[in-house]
């Protein structure tokens, strides 16, 4: 079994037993529960913590708050679940903490047995903590069993009927513990898969998101795929599932997708790629700045590396529905880019991504061709390349990185390494001309200028001059004033001419 003194070792355990003395002094019965208990017994630090309380949560919540000197925020009015929020000084990075109070009727087994998983219904009475007697576990599940032996297992058959987020929260936890899900979790989530559609798009999104920031996502996916749920969490996929593909695709539609995430995972450093030999990783480009590009932050949990993985999920997300056969028999899906960004914004504002979130998926599936466009035989042009930072932005780097994942999941084990290696260093030339972000040349003139020496007034015109003017400026077309003005002037004429 566990050694107990994992808990009294760990750097918020002084905070806990003052919790406990405040809740003794108000005789209020209370417990620790949940992943603060889980994490301890695996010898994990962690900054939340859950506590039941045979009280009105709320109002123990507010008044634990004030207490503390933390804010009080209403979580759940109907269940009485409040929260408190307030600096971690225990941590190192002086995080914030955060405690969540919930509500217990008849006893805390009872409490427990409508709990999710084995390894989450355990529980410590912060009573004895005051009684300086020394850490009992409520474990009437038998959860440090199933924590020694890695699996994950439901406490009741309801447990998804009864909160279908956790079909998802199943799967999570199998990937960031290194659990296994038992058999016959497997077969309720299974059965129960179809549930997820009833649940609130803002909590499926912070799942996904989970899932998504873990470091073998493309085999995540992959498995919930297996257990059935997939595509009732996204039915616009179901049409790609043995969706054919022209001779040079390994996989179907589906299966393409999937697998573009699981080599998005190997070229990202986070997986392996099973299909070809791993020296193909050389060609590919990979700095400390591009490992600090991916993890920047997008919203307050979400990086570009979960939105790139779910980009490349989404990819071709509109192949079946853009299929076209010429005459000659080719196949081709035009279109299918744009179509895709139609139905991927339908799907993130389903979930309740944020605009930038939704902005940056939507780019990422837009321009997921360009980088093959610009090239090759020749390496890209000074003026293409600035086209594509221009017209991608923020999600430029991910596109190429994409557009690599793209190219393993389309050939599989018949990659040819010649054409790989085309690929691969017309995206580390693109890379290597990525312009500073804060460094955008200096415009040679402006709006003004423009229509002082030209005589226009205000209008569009303008501005689709200066971008022109930039355009060429990039590509060191132009380089002074004078030469800006007399490329301005010869548009003009050349337009008026037309």
């Amino acid at each position: 079994m566990f050694d107990i003194s994992r808990f009294t070792e760990s750097r918020s355990w002084s905070f806990v037993t003052r919790l406990a003395r405040l809740l003794g002094d108000w005789n209020i019965p209370a417990y620790i529960v949940g992943g603060w208990v889980r994490d301890r017994l695996l010898g994990w630090d962690t900054d939340d913590i859950d506590i039941t309380v045979k009280a009105d949560g709320l109002v123990v919540a507010e008044r634990l708050a004030s207490a503390l000197g933390g804010k009080y925020v209403p979580l759940d009015k109907v269940n009485r679940i409040g929260r408190i929020v307030l600096p971690d000084t225990d941590s190192p990075a002086n995080r914030q903490r955060t405690i969540d109070i919930a509500s217990f009727q008849d006893s805390i087994e009872k409490d427990l047995s409508r709990r999710d998983f084995t390894i989450d219904a355990i529980a410590i009475d912060l009573s004895t903590l005051v009684k300086g007697v020394s850490v009992v576990l409520n474990d009437p599940f038998h959860g440090q069993g199933d924590l020694e032996n890695k699996i994950i297992r439901t406490v009741a058959n309801t447990c998804f009927t009864a909160d279908p987020v956790r079909l998802l929260r199943a799967v999570r936890l199998s990937v960031m513990l290194g659990f296994t899900i038992e058999e016959k979790t497997e077969s309720l989530i299974m059965r129960d898969a179809a549930l997820i559609s009833q649940v609130a798009g803002e909590r499926v999104r912070e799942e996904v998101l989970l899932i998504l920031s873990s470091p073998e996502a493309g085999r995540c996916i992959e498995y919930i795929d297996k257990l059935q749920l997939l595509t009732e969490l996204f039915p616009e996929l179901e049409p790609s599932r043995e969706f054919p593909q022209p001779s040079e695709h390994y996989w179907d539609v589906l299966h393409h997708s999937l697998k573009t995430v699981m080599a998005l995972d190997y070229l990202l450093r986070q997986d392996k790629w099973e299909y070809t030999g791993e020296d193909i990783i050389t060609e590919v480009p990979w700095t400390d700045e591009l490992q600090a590009y991916f993890e920047v932050k997008v919203s307050h949990n979400s990086n570009r590396m979960a939105l790139t993985r779910l980009a490349a999920l989404f990819h071709d997300i509109a192949k079946p529905k853009t299929k076209t056969v010429e005459q000659g028999g080719r196949v081709r899906f035009l279109g299918h880019a744009d179509e895709g960004v139609t139905m991927v914004t339908a799907i993130l504002e389903r979930l309740r991504f944020s605009t930038r979130e939704t902005r940056f998926v939507e780019t990422l599936v837009k321009y997921h061709l360009r980088p093959t466009q610009m090239g090759p035989p020749e390496m890209p042009t000074n003026r293409a390349i600035y086209r594509y930072y221009r017209d991608t932005g923020e999600a430029a780097v991910g596109i190429l990185f994409l557009s690599l994942a793209d190219h393993l999941a389309t050939r599989g084990p018949n990659l040819d390494r010649d054409n790989w290696k085309m690929h691969s260093q017309i995206v580390a030339y693109v890379l290597s001309q990525r312009p500073a972000e804060e460094k955008r040349p200096i415009r040679l003139i402006d709006g003004y200028d423009i229509m002082t020496n030209l005589g226009l007034g205000p209008g569009p015109r303008v501005g689709e001059l200066l971008e022109l003017v930039q355009e060429a400026q990039a590509a060191g077309e132009v380089t002074t004033k004078d030469e800006a003005l007399k490329l301005v002037t010869k548009l003009m004429h050349a337009r008026s001419d037309e």
